[in-house]
């Protein structure tokens, strides 16, 4: 899942020989964090089979992950404008480290410290994401900036490509027990049962823990360019003048966290979904390839998408991607067997530009108002953390399959938002 900036760095020279370092080590926690996202969407069955939970109880992963972005935001604003962007990237990193790593005692003790280890992990990379996303910007000429900041974003859904299937491989691959099967087991056999499974996480999220712990300490030492933060013209302006006076930036906010909702929510569901029989019936460790089908997904369409906007409107191309994916989430609701599994997995082709595009029309014609506007649809990323929940409880109450008319609601608001700003970009702005 992509991300954009929050605040517009000045631009940074030097030669484009000793940035390639820094990009370097940029671009690598760009992917780690696409990676640690679209892990979730493994856990969360790993999780529910082995607390016995309920679809509720299963996106309180996703609440606890998502629900970082709203709670840290801000704060992680205020500690980098104290801290710097540099000092700020490495502590994200260290407090990232630490989420993973309080994976290690959470298999030990229970489900309410896996969801305090969802935060912290989360809370970091949400103050990396504040603290790295300028960096892009800065590492070389203004003129190359788009060009980095799409490779960053390529190594993004990369990461959340990847994600899905290491995590099968690494932490699906034995096969679990059934219901019934598990039922039948003493008390003794169901906990060591329920230890040993949770306990293939931990070296996973240890060497996870590790590999931050490295990229912190390369951080620290890499010589990257200073990034003068200004509050001048595109701070939040109180009043008047205020970013919530336009409105086509808070229905911009809605179709971002409906957008990050659905996206997130149709990948915390996957595995479970291609688990049912009349489905595909598959076990966790195969579902895990189709996750990440459709995550890359996202990757192959944004090529596309590129290509397509040069000559259609971002307006219009959203509106038709909204509808792709309403119409695949219908297929998938009320099919079965293969229509509905290959339906469901090509819905993240259809996310591919949605984020950026939403994102960009937004903030259409807001000015100095941008950098206020711009924190706000951050916020809304908010959307991953009640919409999954949502959906949770959907599915205990009438079903797993026909819960996903939640994300189909949500995509539906997406196509109207499209359509209504299909012409934004020529005929101005909307207040």
């Amino acid at each position: 899942m992509e991300h954009t900036a929050t605040r517009a760095p000045a631009a940074g020279s030097g030669a484009a020989g000793s940035n390639t370092g820094p990009l370097v080590i940029v671009t690598i926690l760009f992917f780690m964090w696409g990676l640690l996202t679209s892990l979730n969407d493994i856990l969360i069955p790993h999780l529910k089979a082995i607390y016995t939970l309920s679809y509720l109880q299963a996106m309180l992963v996703q609440f606890c992950f998502f629900g970082a972005y709203f709670i840290v935001s801000i704060p992680a604003g205020a500690l980098i404008r104290r801290i710097g962007y540099q000092r700020g990237a490495v502590t994200g990193l260290l407090i990232a480290a630490a989420g993973c790593a309080l994976f290690y005692p959470a298999a030990r003790s229970g489900y309410a410290l896996f969801l305090f280890a969802f935060f912290v992990l989360a809370s970091g990379i949400t103050i990396l994401q504040v603290a790295a996303n300028p960096y892009v910007t800065v590492l070389g000429p203004a003129r190359t900036a788009s060009s980095r900041l799409t490779l960053t974003q390529a190594f993004n859904s990369l990461g959340t490509t990847v994600g899905p299937y290491l995590g099968g491989v690494l932490i699906l691959s034995a096969a679990a027990v059934g219901a019934d099967r598990l039922a039948a087991m003493s008390a003794a056999e169901q906990a060591a049962y329920k230890a040993q499974e949770a306990a293939t996480v931990q070296g996973p999220y240890l060497a996870l823990a590790a590999a931050l712990a490295i990229l912190a300490v390369l951080f620290a030492l890499a010589r990257l360019p200073k990034i003068n933060h200004d509050e001048g013209p595109a701070a939040t302006v109180a009043g008047k003048g205020s970013a919530w006076n336009y409105r086509h930036l808070v229905l911009g906010a809605v179709a971002i966290f409906v957008y990050v909702g659905g996206e997130v929510s149709i990948g915390s569901f996957l595995v479970n979904f291609l688990g049912e029989p009349h489905i595909a019936g598959l076990d966790h460790a195969a579902a895990a390839n189709y996750v990440s089908m459709y995550w890359g997904g996202a990757l192959v369409g944004r090529f596309i998408g590129f290509a397509v906007m040069r000559t259609v409107s971002p307006g219009k191309t959203l509106a038709c991607n909204a509808l792709g994916a309403i119409v695949l989430v219908l297929l998938a609701t009320f099919s079965q067997g293969s229509v509905a599994m290959w339906a469901i997995v090509a819905v993240g082709l259809c996310n591919s530009i949605m984020f950026p595009t939403i994102f960009s029309l937004a903030l259409h014609g807001l000015g100095r108002h941008t950098g206020q506007g711009s924190g706000i649809l951050c916020m809304a990323i908010v959307g991953g953390a009640i919409v999954p929940f949502i959906q949770g409880g959907v599915a205990d109450n009438v079903g797993l399959q026909i819960s996903f008319l939640v994300p189909a609601a949500c995509y539906l608001f997406i196509m109207f938002f499209g359509v209504k700003y299909a012409g934004l970009h020529r005929e101005g702005t909307e207040k």
